[in-house]
């Protein structure tokens, strides 16, 4: 009989290249770097690129021999990869706005998808040296920049004040919206995938977003949320699939247990 596949084992490595990818990153934030711009004028640095290197080389290393879909690397085409029943899929740098303004707030983001499902999800925090992590049937786990460890939980929301995260870079009309709807909200803004670390980590109760997102942008994060016991949906509460032909998101919702008191003004236009 095959033994079953355990995502778990694969996490302390993959935490390990993380931490080496953000080593990459920082080498070029202490620098003067300059900014180039993708065709959809999306910011592109070195620090991209090198993360990109690190994280592609050592993930090939692993046990599996899986193969990897990245933000930075060469276009896979549907036909190819469709097939894939596990694959890695890699932001190297999330957050390259904020990265280019200093502020910290970007991420290394490594995923594990199995049959279109993460079951793995490491999210680095360079600046910061801190470690988000969770792998299927092993829970969440947040790393201090001192090597301390806890599991995270997100929380439970039974009334109050409602902690809603925004993105720092990307606000929406639809957003504004929503807002007004549920008056005496506490607003949280913060760059890249920690939006939705924060939830995993009971910091904050829901993260809607509405704006384009990619697959590598949401998938080890997502997982990290789900095994902190939260969820990451469309805005019809349907879990968001990945591998599709079109690698874009639909807008989603990121949240923890309890109540929604969000759900009923929700808008996807």
């Amino acid at each position: 009989m095959t033994p079953q596949f355990e995502p778990a084992a694969l996490l302390e490595p993959v935490i390990e290249i993380a931490r080496r990818a953000a080593g990459a990153i920082l080498e070029i934030y202490d620098s003067e770097f300059a900014v180039e711009h993708k065709d959809d004028r999306s910011p592109l640095t070195a620090a991209d690129r090198a993360a990109h290197a690190v994280i592609v080389d050592a993930l090939a290393a692993l046990p599996g021999g899986f193969p990897v879909l990245s933000e930075e690397g060469a276009s896979v085409p549907y036909a190819q990869r469709r097939s894939w029943q596990r694959y890695w899929l890699v932001d190297p740098l999330d957050g390259t706005r904020e990265f280019v303004k200093r502020n910290g707030e970007f991420t290394v983001n490594i995923a594990l998808i199995e049959d279109g499902r993460p079951v793995l999800g490491v999210v680095q925090v360079p600046v910061r040296a801190e470690v988000y992590a969770g792998a299927r049937g092993a829970g969440a786990l947040h790393e201090a920049a001192d090597g301390t460890r806890r599991p995270l939980r997100v929380s439970h929301y039974a009334g109050g004040p409602l902690r809603v995260v925004a993105s720092r870079s990307h606000a929406s009309a639809q957003l504004g919206e929503l807002l007004d709807a549920l008056p005496g909200c506490q607003i949280v803004s913060i760059g890249s995938s920690l939006k939705i670390c924060l939830v995993a980590a009971g910091e904050a109760d829901v993260y809607p977003r509405h704006g384009p997102t990619s697959e590598w942008d949401t998938a080890a994060a997502q997982c990290v949320l789900e095994q902190a016991g939260g969820q990451l949906t469309d805005f019809q509460l349907q879990p968001l699939p990945y591998n599709k032909a079109s690698l874009l998101n639909a807008p989603f919702v990121a949240f923890g247990a309890g109540a929604r008191p969000w759900q009923g003004v929700l808008r996807s236009e």
